[in-house]
C-alpha cells in the first residue's frame, strides 16, 4: 500500500495548545494469512487511563460496518467525523498496511497508548487486537496481534 502522510497535532491528541515538535512516524501493521475477506482496522490512541484522545487510521470504507470495531466505536460514540479524511482500504489477509504520519513528540513518552481493533466480515471482532504504549523503548520492536494481527511495529 502506498505510504500516506497526514499531520496530527499536540492540540488534536492532547486537547491544549502544545508549542510540539513533530516527527515521521511509520507505523507498519502486518495480518494474519487467515484466508477470509478483507480486515477493518482501526488505529486510535488513548492516555494511560484509557481515555479516547484520537483517531489516527481507519482502514475500511463503509461505516455502516466501524460498529464492530467496538473499541474504537464505543471511545468514539460511532463519530464518523473522527475519522474523516484519514480512511482507506480494507487490508486482505496476509497483507501489510505501512502509515507514514506526522505525529507530535509530545504524545511520546507521556503515558498514550496505541490500540487496534480489527474486524473481518463473517470472521468476528477483535477490539484491542494490538496494544502498544507510545513510548520511544518500544520503536522499532514488534508486537504480535491476538487474533488478525500478526505484527505491528512504529519507527519513530
Amino acid at each position: 500500500m502506498k505510504p500516506i502522510s497526514a499531520t496530527i497535532l499536540g492540540t488534536a491528541l492532547l486537547g491544549a495548545p502544545v508549542a510540539a515538535q513533530s516527527a515521521t512516524v511509520t507505523l507498519n501493521t502486518t495480518l494474519n494469512a487467515y484466508g477470509g475477506p478483507g480486515a477493518y482496522l482501526s488505529l486510535y490512541v488513548t492516555d494511560a487511563g484509557g481515555k479516547y484522545m484520537g483517531s489516527l487510521w481507519m482502514a475500511g470504507g463503509k461505516a455502516k460496518y466501524y460498529s464492530h470495531l467496538t473499541g474504537w466505536y464505543q471511545a468514539t460514540r460511532g463519530n464518523v467525523a473522527e475519522v474523516n479524511g484519514i480512511t482507506g482500504a480494507s487490508v486482505g489477509a496476509g497483507q501489510d498496511l505501512s502509515l507514514k504520519l506526522n505525529l507530535s513528540d509530545a504524545i511520546f513518552d507521556q503515558g498514550y497508548v496505541l490500540h487496534i481493533d480489527s474486524s473481518v466480515e463473517n470472521w468476528g471482532d477483535m477490539p484491542n487486537d494490538v496494544v502498544i504504549p507510545l513510548d520511544s523503548s518500544q520503536s522499532g520492536k514488534a508486537v504480535a496481534g491476538k487474533r488478525f494481527v500478526r505484527s505491528f511495529s512504529f519507527t519513530k
